[in-house]
């Protein structure tokens, strides 16, 4: 029993937000029945994203809905609140929120007070002061930039079909990820095999005239799995004649023209920069210490360093990693937030009833990258597997974590099915657009931008 009413307050409904929520529904479910504790999830979106099923979701083989977990459907016990934290000052335990409601009525921020604060608003992309990269860059974070990635590259493939200028086509044709971690390496992977299939359904398009060009600025790409295992993803991706250039930086992509470090200029349509994160905003409102990379100075208890009754875990925590050297930090990926939640819930359960709390420690279990359908790379537990059996380990793994018993299934469904017929091809791009129909109808603007997609 807990020594006094609790007013828990979890900002952000990421993997750590979720499934820390989840798990004091389950270790405080007396108390929330007795209402000694309540839990208030403060979240931009009403649900959470699995954002390792992005690039299958940009590749047609998940629907975007399944990627997503709806939050209000596993936090029944929750009170789940859409807005953003705007400000939070733990030395009187509130937090400044505006919601949906706050901005229709054109209402101030609301004050909400707590007791127990678990800061979890993850990590935003970090984008560097590149000309031409805020009005041409696409991102790959959220389920809304893969689909809208997936429809627009569908729909450079029809520009290129349809042209008869060579500069325009060729721009089209013309891919250009910036980043060699995991989201630029598996939706580069997952696009071009996607683009692939789709161009012999082109009468005037083969796979070879499309060109795809990763740049990374460091001499090696996907450090989790490995030195050789990602020597061996360059080879495979160079062998789908796809472009690897490492050491090699995005000067400018002004005019839709992508200028590298190198010197060679790319005149391209598309440019997807996934070259790392940082933590949220929301770190600079608070009054709460921070590491020299923005990030909560954090114990491995999960605590903020210096600061009674403040959490953290995830993307926006700097947690000592107690099995390996000192002054090393737990790196900030979906393995570790989703264990990290679990020991967070406990010790807020434990620090609650006066309980001990316990340190936060991890074996590593590897890492698994796809590179396509039926490819793949994986280092699991020192074992190194590539092609379909790292694929396989890939997709198997993921499925085991995605949140709720609902969405494996519906998962496995759709792989299943789409063993079993031809992949999809279809591009939705007008859904971004949903008005524009009517609005024409209805004298206003043209429903289509005659600049095409960014």
């Amino acid at each position: 029993m807990v020594k006094e009413r609790a007013r828990i307050l979890v900002v952000g409904g990421g993997y750590v937000g979720m499934y820390t929520a989840l798990r004091l529904q389950r270790q405080l479910r007396a108390e929330l029945r007795r209402g000694e504790a309540e839990i208030t999830v403060v979240t931009p979106e009403p649900y959470m994203t699995y954002q390792p099923f992005l690039p299958e979701a940009a590749a047609g083989s998940i629907s975007p809905r399944h990627v997503v977990v709806p939050l209000r459907r596993v936090l029944p016990h929750c009170r789940v609140i859409v807005g953003e934290a705007r400000s939070i000052r733990h030395a009187e335990r509130t937090a400044t929120v505006t919601t949906l409601a706050t901005e229709e009525q054109d209402a101030p921020p609301e004050e909400l007070s707590y007791d127990e604060l678990v800061l979890a608003p993850g990590s935003v992309s970090r984008t560097l002061p590149v000309p031409g990269l805020a009005d041409h860059g696409i991102g790959f974070k959220t389920v809304e930039e893969a689909i809208g990635l997936r429809n627009h590259v569908i729909e450079q493939m029809d520009i290129a079909s349809s042209t008869r200028d060579p500069a325009i086509r060729d721009a089209a044709l013309t891919f250009v990820f910036v980043g060699g971690g995991y989201a630029g390496v598996e939706a580069l992977g997952e696009l071009e095999d996607m683009a692939r299939y789709t161009a012999r359904y082109y009468h005037n398009l083969t796979p070879d005239d499309l060109k795809w060009i990763l740049v990374e600025a460091s001499d090696r790409i996907l450090p989790e799995v490995g030195e050789e295992m990602g020597r061996y993803t360059v080879t495979e991706l160079r062998r789908r004649n796809i472009q690897v250039l490492l050491g090699t930086r995005l000067e400018s992509c002004a005019d839709r023209v992508a200028v590298l470090s190198d010197g060679q200029r790319f005149p391209t349509r598309t440019v997807v920069w996934t070259a790392g994160v940082k933590p949220h905003p929301i770190l600079d409102a608070t009054d709460l210490p921070r590491t020299e990379r923005g990030r909560l100075r954090c114990t491995a208890e999960l605590t903020v360093e210096g600061h009674a009754h403040a959490w953290a875990a995830g993307d926006a925590a700097a947690v000592p990693d107690v099995t390996a050297a000192p002054g090393t930090e737990c790196a900030p990926n979906a393995q570790h937030a989703v264990r990290q939640a679990r020991v967070l819930g406990d010790n807020i359960a434990r620090s609650l009833r006066g309980e001990p709390l316990r340190p936060y420690s991890h074996k590593y279990a590897g890492s698994v990258a796809s590179l396509g359908l039926h490819k793949g790379v994986a280092q699991v537990y020192g074992r190194k597997l590539k092609g379909y059996p790292a694929w396989f380990m890939h997709r198997a793994y993921h499925l085991s974590r995605v949140p709720t018993f609902n969405r494996k299934a519906r998962v496995l469904a759709e792989w299943t099915l789409a063993g079993l017929f031809k992949r999809e091809i279809v591009s939705l791009g007008s859904l971004e657009h949903p008005r524009a129909e009517f609005e024409l109808a209805a004298g206003g603007k043209p429903p289509y931008d005659p600049k095409g997609s960014s």
